[in-house]
């Protein structure tokens, strides 16, 4: 149960994750999207552009190692289950470490760091728990 419940959260800690690429990648110049992020203006969103698109592919990365993690985690060859297992778990733990980066921006930073951090943590946690319970990936 408690592996099943770390896969929910995982799952959306990265789609989470392929939103903000969404925004960081495909919607940045777009105001609605650049202001979610603090930026001042159309002329400082161009100038951030390569930046933010960068940053977006960060993000799809993180979510699609998480998803990977989460096939694999969940299959029948012992290997491989553990291998998708740990995946998930460096996965979730770039992402929270991330966030905590975030926060030593600057204090104007911590509601978009508990936004990005909170479902990795809570992932993390419960893969952790899956880890030492019953519902462990076999070694």
């Amino acid at each position: 149960m408690i592996a099943l419940l770390a896969t929910v959260v995982a799952a959306l800690a990265a789609a989470l994750h392929v939103f903000i690429f969404v925004m960081e990648s495909i919607g940045w110049s777009k105001p609605r999207v650049w202001r979610r992020f603090g930026v001042r203006d159309q002329a400082t969103a161009d100038a951030t552009q390569p930046m933010a698109y960068n940053q977006g592919f960060y993000n799809l990365f993180l979510a699609i190692g998480t998803a990977i993690g989460l096939v694999l985690w969940w299959t029948a060859d012992a290997a491989t289950n553990v291998a998708g297992f740990t995946l998930v778990l460096f996965a979730l733990g770039s992402m929270l470490a991330a966030a905590l980066v975030l926060v030593t921006s600057g204090a104007r930073y911590l509601r978009p760091a508990l936004i990005q951090g909170t479902l990795p943590l809570i992932g993390l946690i419960l893969t952790v728990v899956a880890g030492v319970t019953a519902g462990a990936p076999a070694a």
